[in-house]
């Protein structure tokens, strides 16, 4: 039987002991180099092949680009606009998704030497301003035919550029895989089987939910549905979660770096903003518009009324932009752009409308501030803790949890009776966080509570010590004094005059 061993022809081997070499070569350094050649000429063509793939994949999204740039300035041949206004209006139009606007990373190794690659945008802003610039050079008096024909010209170019780049990639794939090599080696056919144990669907429970305005009161109605009454300082307890949890909304609705560089942009510059959301498509998002919006009440608090119509300008531009669709930012800058577009109307509507809102409420503000200047902060009767005697303070003592002491059990489980919001302030040992709750309660429910403290042993009243000998003690000291001078002189004055 006759072998054919011609499949071990493609078989590329770097060490062969049975080379022949030069008797003035040694042989062991002639393998080691020829070695070296075959891994670095392997080592070149795969990385050109690398190369060549990625520039394709980039060359085939500008060509769609392109495309539809071309398609697009010919269906405004009839148009009364100015060659100029539709170039940039074909440009708006062929920018397509800004999520896809950012090319794919490239390999490791492939093109490095660029700090970041440019997104498709820019690509095509640079062709439109080269193509800009042969226009202006050529000085025709048809500027349309010459817009068409620049951007043919680099159509063209770029075909004629995708074509090389393939030819050039088919040849190094074609010699890349004329050779056999360790890296050819492939598991050919492999599979598993694991049987899972069938699992019962879940069955789903449908419960329906009755949604309120008012949260709050709701865990108001159940805390008393135990005994008939809220226990004391609940309501408080409750409306400082309340306010505690509202306050930390506040604090995250605020225009990150992105938004406040947006709405810098000048009004009707509406170029600039499509080439800045192209090249930071995350300045769409939702908590962009509520920042920009609350920066406009900021603002317009301030007395900055042009930087506050600003700011709602550009949130309600990312707000349409949003709400149009997969395409909402090429949809919406093409209405906004094209004149007479009944678009316009609406949009510049709804910034006015939402900015005199602003206006109102933030006039409205200002003198509920104002009244309450004028009035000197006077609320509602409250009760809060002070030190009479000068020299004396209020120290918070907390009963101990495991105690022996029958005294200091029940005052233990008068303390663990108290809601949590006046625990806390309890263990915090401060007055003025005890204070912060008893002005949130009623004046009966803050008495009882007080009361209780004072039952219970929770509240001592110990004289100051002060130390002398620092600038702080000799202050407080000289006050103390004066304090009992005055005291003093109005005493002598009352003996003196009983009337």
């Amino acid at each position: 039987m006759v072998l054919n061993y011609s499949k071990w022809d493609a078989l590329e081997v770097s060490d062969d002991s049975d080379i022949e070499v030069h008797p003035n070569v040694e042989k062991k350094s002639f393998i080691r180099a020829k070695q070296n050649q075959i891994h670095q000429a392997r080592f070149e063509r795969r990385h050109q092949i690398e190369t060549l793939r990625y520039e394709r994949v980039i060359n085939d999204g500008l060509l769609r680009r392109i495309d539809t740039l071309l398609n697009s300035l010919r269906s405004h041949e009839a148009s009364a606009q100015s060659p100029d206004e539709l170039m940039f209006q074909s440009l708006i139009e062929s920018a397509g998704d800004p999520t896809d606007d950012q090319p794919p990373n490239p390999p490791e190794g492939v093109h490095s030497h660029e700090k970041e690659q440019p997104t498709y945008s820019k690509m095509m802003g640079a062709l439109v301003d080269q193509v800009k610039k042969e226009v202006d050079e050529s000085k025709s008096e048809d500027r349309y035919k010459e817009y068409i024909k620049g951007v043919q010209g680099h159509q063209k170019k770029v075909r004629d550029l995708q074509k090389e780049l393939i030819m050039k990639l088919n040849e190094l794939e074609k010699e890349e895989g004329r050779k056999i090599t360790s890296d050819s080696i492939h598991i050919g056919f492999d599979s598993s089987f694991v049987s899972k144990s069938n699992k019962s669907p879940s069955s789903t429970k449908k419960a329906q939910t009755v949604e309120v305005l008012n949260p709050a009161a709701l865990k108001r109605v159940v805390l008393s549905g135990n005994d008939g009454a809220i226990s004391s300082g609940a309501e408080a307890d409750i409306e400082e979660a309340a306010d505690e949890a509202s306050a930390k909304d506040e604090e995250h609705i605020e225009p990150t770096p992105l938004g406040k560089e947006f709405s810098k942009i000048k009004l009707g510059d509406y170029r600039t903003c499509l080439q800045y959301i192209s090249e930071h498509p995350a300045v769409v998002a939702e908590r962009e518009t509520d920042g920009l919006l609350v920066e406009a009440f900021s603002s317009q608090m301030a007395g900055k009324e042009e930087y506050a119509r600003q700011c709602v300008h550009q949130a309600l531009l990312l707000q349409y932009c949003r709400s149009l669709g997969h395409n909402g930012v090429g949809l919406f800058f093409k209405r906004i752009t094209t004149k007479g577009h009944n678009a316009q109307k609406v949009f510049y509507d709804d910034v006015n409308n939402t900015y005199t809102r602003i206006k109102i409420r933030a006039a409205e503000m200002a003198k509920e501030r104002a009244t309450e200047a004028a009035e000197g902060g006077a609320g509602v009767e409250q009760i809060q803790l002070h030190a009479v005697e000068p020299g004396t303070t209020i120290n918070i003592v907390i009963p101990q949890p495991k105690s022996q002491d029958e005294v200091e059990k029940k005052a233990r489980a008068t303390f663990e009776s108290f809601p949590p919001g006046l625990q806390r302030a309890l263990e915090s040992g401060s007055l003025d966080e005890v204070n912060k709750v008893l002005g949130k309660m009623s004046v009966d429910e803050a008495e009882e509570v007080v009361g209780q403290l004072g039952e219970g042993g929770m509240l001592s009243l110990e004289e100051q010590i002060i130390d002398a000998t620092t600038e702080e003690g000799q202050a407080a000291l000289k006050e103390l004094e004066a304090q009992e001078k005055g005291k003093r002189k109005e005493h002598v004055d009352g003996i003196e005059d009983p009337a």
